[in-house]
C-alpha cells in the first residue's frame, strides 16, 4: 500500500510539471452572417475587354485617338519623380511601404491604430455609425453615387485614403509610415498572403461556405459587427468574406499596364475601377463586395492604397498628368482643379488641384499633403 501510494504521488507531481494546454474557445459573431446576395458586387470588366475599350463603348468617344503610350525608359521616370519631388514638397515626403517590406512592428502598430478607431465615439454626425471608425464607412456609403461610375472616383478615393491615414495619426497616435499592398505579388493567391494567414493581421481569407461568406473569427478583427450596409440599407450583419481567387488573378501586372497605358486621366480611371479595383473587392467577397458600404473590411485601406499607388505611376509618365484632368462627374458636371472634393466633415473639402499631385505640399487642416510610394 506504501508502495501504491508513493507511486499515484509521483504521477500526480509528474502530471502538474507539464500544464495542460486547452484549445482556446472560437470567437463567436456577434451579428448575423447575410447571405452574398445581401451585398450589392462591383461590375467588372475582362482584361481582354479593357484591351478593347470596351468600357467606354457608348460614351461618344473617339477610340482611334485613344493609343498606348510607349512606356518611358526607367531613367527617363526616375528622374522625374525625383525632380518633381524636390521642387514641391517643403519637407521630406511621407513614404507608404509595401506590406512584404513593412516591419512587423509596424504592422502591429498600424492594426492597432485601426482598432483604436473602432474603439473611438463616433462623432454624431453619421447615424446610424456606432464608432469612429463607422464615420468613415457610413461617409463613403453616403457619396457612394458620386465618387463611383465616373472619373471623380481615382480623385475622391485617393483623398479619402488620405483622411483614414490621418485619422490614425491625429485620433490614435499612429506614427509609422503608411503602408500598402502590391496586389500584383498575390494576384490569383491572396488567401496565402501572410496579411491573412498571420493571426495577428486582418484574418482568414475564407471561400465561401455552402454559397454564402464567412463570418471572420481570426485575426484582429475576429468577430467584428458591421453596422453600415449592406448596400444602401444598414443592419448589423458581421465582418465576412468568401474568396474567388478567379477575380483575384485579374488583380496582375498586365492588368494594371493595361490601365496605365491609356493616355487619358479619364480613360484611365474607367479602366481601373471596373478593373484590378472591383475584381479585388468581389474576389475578397463578403462585405467587401458591398460597393456602399465595403469600407467595413479594414482591407479595403490596403486595396486603395494599391488603386491610389497605380494612379501616381501612371502620373510620373508626364507632369501634365499630375496638374490636369478631364472628364466628368457622376451629376454629368466637367471634372476640372477647382471640382470640391468633399469629406463630410471629417477633414476639411479640398479643390482637386490639392491632391491631385500626391506631393503638391498643400495644407490641409494644418497637416501637408506630401507622400509618395517606395516603388
Amino acid at each position: 500500500m506504501r508502495l501504491a501510494s508513493v507511486i499515484l504521488a509521483a504521477a500526480s507531481l509528474a502530471s502538474a510539471a507539464v500544464p495542460r494546454i486547452l484549445p482556446k474557445a472560437p470567437i463567436l459573431p456577434q451579428a448575423p452572417n447575410l447571405p452574398t446576395s445581401a451585398f450589392p458586387k462591383f461590375h467588372t470588366l475582362p482584361l481582354e475587354d479593357a484591351r478593347a475599350f470596351k468600357d467606354l463603348e457608348g460614351l461618344g468617344l473617339d477610340l482611334t485617338k485613344i493609343l498606348e503610350e510607349p512606356a518611358p525608359k526607367p531613367e527617363d521616370g526616375l528622374a522625374r519623380i525625383s525632380t518633381f519631388s524636390a521642387s514641391t514638397c517643403q519637407a521630406n515626403p511621407n513614404m507608404r511601404i509595401e506590406w512584404k517590406r513593412y516591419p512587423a512592428a509596424d504592422r502591429r502598430a498600424f492594426i492597432a491604430a485601426i482598432k483604436c478607431l473602432m474603439g473611438k465615439p463616433t462623432s454624431g454626425r453619421f447615424s446610424p455609425s456606432t464608432n469612429r471608425y463607422e464615420d468613415l464607412v457610413r461617409l463613403h456609403q453616403m457619396y457612394m453615387p458620386n465618387i463611383h461610375g465616373n472619373p471623380k472616383f481615382m480623385l475622391w478615393h485617393r483623398y479619402y485614403t488620405w483622411t483614414f491615414e490621418q485619422e490614425l495619426r491625429d485620433e490614435c497616435g499612429f506614427t509609422r509610415p503608411m503602408p500598402w499592398w502590391d496586389e500584383t505579388l498575390d494576384a490569383g493567391k491572396f488567401a496565402q498572403s501572410d496579411m491573412f494567414t498571420n493571426t495577428d493581421y486582418f484574418g482568414r481569407l475564407p471561400a465561401a461556405s455552402n454559397g454564402r461568406p464567412v463570418c471572420i473569427v481570426s485575426g484582429a478583427f475576429a468577430g467584428m459587427t458591421c453596422n453600415i450596409g449592406p448596400g444602401t440599407s444598414n443592419t448589423p450583419h458581421c465582418l465576412s468574406r468568401a474568396v474567388d481567387e478567379s477575380a483575384t488573378s485579374q488583380c496582375n501586372s498586365a492588368y494594371v499596364q493595361t490601365c496605365n497605358s491609356r493616355t487619358t486621366f479619364s480613360t484611365m480611371a474607367s479602366c481601373a475601377e471596373t478593373g484590378p479595383h472591383a475584381f479585388c473587392h468581389n474576389g475578397i467577397g463578403g462585405a467587401m463586395a458591398d460597393v456602399s458600404a465595403s469600407p467595413s473590411d479594414p482591407i479595403f485601406w490596403m486595396h486603395h492604397t494599391f488603386i491610389d499607388r497605380n494612379f501616381r505611376v501612371w502620373q510620373n509618365v508626364a507632369v501634365s498628368r499630375r496638374t490636369s484632368i478631364d472628364g466628368v462627374d457622376g451629376a454629368g458636371q466637367p471634372l476640372t482643379l477647382d471640382t470640391t472634393i468633399y469629406m463630410g466633415g471629417i477633414r476639411p473639402d479640398v479643390k482637386v488641384r490639392d491632391i491631385l499631385n500626391t506631393l503638391s505640399g498643400a495644407m490641409i487642416g494644418g497637416k501637408e499633403f506630401c507622400y509618395r510610394y517606395d516603388y
